[in-house]
Parts: structure tokens; C-alpha cells; sequence
């Protein structure tokens, strides 16, 4: 199937939605102005202003309105990282990211997800990036949205259990453990589709990432490509991005609403006050359900609490 993308301003996707008035689908779908079914062409108009075309007629349909994207990379990636095949941005792969990992509070998050080279197109028209560039709202309603269209496994390590783990794995070691993992069981929930790779968001040197797996039951060592900012180079990383923001913000929000006070993120002065809170409220044993207590925030709280 043919797809093609093109952006266009407020007045040209008015004049769209009015020229193809007929043909508008009676179906909700998030993130869109209206779906219509011109002949065998699909057209969908993002509220980021992008349009997609799908079908037979994609190019000749999306031809009368403007000149199709070209896909989106920055400079890194139009040279290709070394490590890299050429044209790797456009090839069905897994993308693996985490996040938590330097906050105190909460957990750490890492997702596996699988993009399809003709889901790419319609991802981009979504308006899918890193998850850096986005509002902490914009990220749990397109996690949502991403969800429900492809293919992912997410891990969620509570601090709790995050603490009993910690004094046996370093905070390295845990992190090639949950990734291993959450690509073990999509490769699992995939089979027999096997991806053209995998890319995971650097965050160690390749040969202790691999290092680690060799520690792991389920070992996943085949067409591992690693790239920091990974999500330049492939837009399932930063669908994997997403998704594991939005269950950290998530589970923020729950042990807010478990607690009565808001929890931060981050791992500065605000976290040492709140910790400090708890401390008086309930001592480590229920700070740790909270928090990653061998963080220097912990001494920090309990000077804190000695004090008040």
C-alpha cells in the first residue's frame, strides 16, 4: 500500500475537510480532524496539520494539495551512525528505551516497541518524537493512542522492588536486564515476524550491555544495534519513549494520590523535602515503597527530618 504525508496550514485543511465533506467517515479517531474514503485512497488529517494518504491513489489524491514529506531525520542520521545499517529508519525494527532511572521517586520504566516499516508514516503524521520535545499531558494521551496501533511490552520495576534488587545489580546491570527482558517477550509475542533489528537508547558501552545479557535466563544478542538519542534514528524508540514516560508519570501520580502530597521527579532539593515528609510519616520502611534508597536523597531526608 502507497502512503504519502504532507503538511499543510489551518485554511488548506479546512478547504480539505469541505472538499471532501461526501466522503468523511463516521469514525472517531484520536488525534485526527476527519478519515475519508476517496475511491481506494484513505485520507487522514492529523490535528498536527500533517495529512496521510493511503491506497492506490496516494500520490495522485495527495498531489492537489501539497508536496509529500520527506521522512523526518536529523543530521546525525542522515549520515548514518557507524554502528547503523544505511536506510535503518525505514525498516520494521524494535526500539528500546527507559526512564526513572535518575529520579528518586517513582520507578524505572523500560519499553520494547515494534514499528512496521508502513506504520512509520502514520506514527510521523501523529506527531511521535522524543519524548522530550512533549508536554507531560501530550505524552499520556498519544501513549494511549500509540498503544492501541502497534505492537510493545513494558516493564514497570516498582521502588520497592527496585530497593531488594539494587544491592545485587548495579543500576547498569538492571537496566541491560529489564531491556533484555521487555525485547525477549515482544520477540516472543511477535514469532514468527522477525524485525530487519533492534534499536536500544544507549546508555552503556555495547560490550557491557552485552556483558550484562550473559547474566540473563533469556538472552536476546542478534541484530542489537546501539545509538544514544536513539530516537533520531528511529521512530520506535521514541514510541517506546512514550510509552514508558507516561507509566513513570502514571505512577507518579499514584503514589501522590497514596501519599496525599504531589511526588516530584527528578532527584533535586524538592525530593529531599518530600522524602523528609515521609520519613516522619512512616520511617524507611515506608519510604521505601516510594523511593530508591540508595540515592545520597535518603541521607539528605534524614538530616532533614532530625532536624524538624
Amino acid at each position: 500500500m502507497a502512503n504519502q504525508v504532507i503538511k499543510v496550514s489551518k485554511d488548506t485543511l479546512n478547504k480539505m475537510k469541505q472538499t471532501y465533506q461526501k466522503n468523511i467517515l463516521n469514525k472517531v479517531v484520536p488525534y485526527t480532524h476527519f478519515v475519508a474514503k476517496v475511491g481506494a485512497t484513505t485520507i487522514t488529517a492529523y490535528t498536527s496539520g500533517k495529512v496521510m494518504f493511503q491506497g492506490a491513489d496516494a500520490e495522485r489524491e495527495a498531489a492537489k494539495w501539497g508536496a509529500a514529506l520527506s521522512p523526518k531525520t536529523s543530521t546525525k542520521s542522515k549520515k548514518n551512525s557507524p554502528s547503523l545499517p544505511a536506510g535503518f529508519a525505514q525498516r520494521s525494527a524494535i526500539g528500546s528505551d527507559e526512564v526513572g532511572n535518575g529520579s528518586y521517586f517513582g520507578p524505572v520504566t523500560v519499553c520494547a516497541a515494534y514499528v512496521e516499516k508502513d506504520m512509520i508514516s502514520k506514527l510521523q503524521a501523529l506527531g511521535v518524537k522524543d519524548s522530550k520535545e512533549l508536554t507531560d499531558d501530550q505524552i499520556v494521551k498519544l501513549s494511549k493512542v500509540i498503544k492501541e496501533l502497534i505492537p510493545y511490552r513494558l516493564l514497570v520495576m516498582e521502588p520497592k522492588k527496585y530497593n531488594e534488587i539494587q544491592p545485587k545489580y548495579n543500576a547498569v546491570h538492571m537496566k541491560v536486564a529489564l531491556h533484555n527482558q521487555a525485547i525477549f517477550l515482544l520477540l516472543r509475542d511477535l514469532d514468527p515476524i522477525k524485525p530487519e533489528g533492534i534499536l536500544i537508547d544507549q546508555f552503556t558501552p555495547e560490550g557491557n550491555y552485552r556483558k550484562y545479557v550473559r547474566a540473563e535466563k533469556n538472552q536476546v544478542m542478534e541484530k542489537l544495534y546501539f545509538v544514544t538519542k536513539g530516537e533520531q534514528y528511529h521512530i520506535a524508540v521514541a514510541a517506546a519513549s512514550i510509552i514508558c514516560r507516561a507509566a513513570f508519570l502514571e505512577e507518579l501520580t499514584k503514589e501522590s494520590q497514596e501519599l496525599g502530597y504531589t511526588v516530584p521527579s527528578g532527584a533535586g532539593a524538592k525530593s529531599d523535602q518530600v522524602a523528609a515528609r515521609i520519613l516522619k510519616q512512616g520511617g524507611l520502611s515506608l519510604l521505601e515503597n516510594y523511593a530508591k534508597l540508595h540515592f545520597a536523597n535518603t541521607a539528605k531526608a534524614q538530616k532533614i527530618a532530625e532536624k524538624g
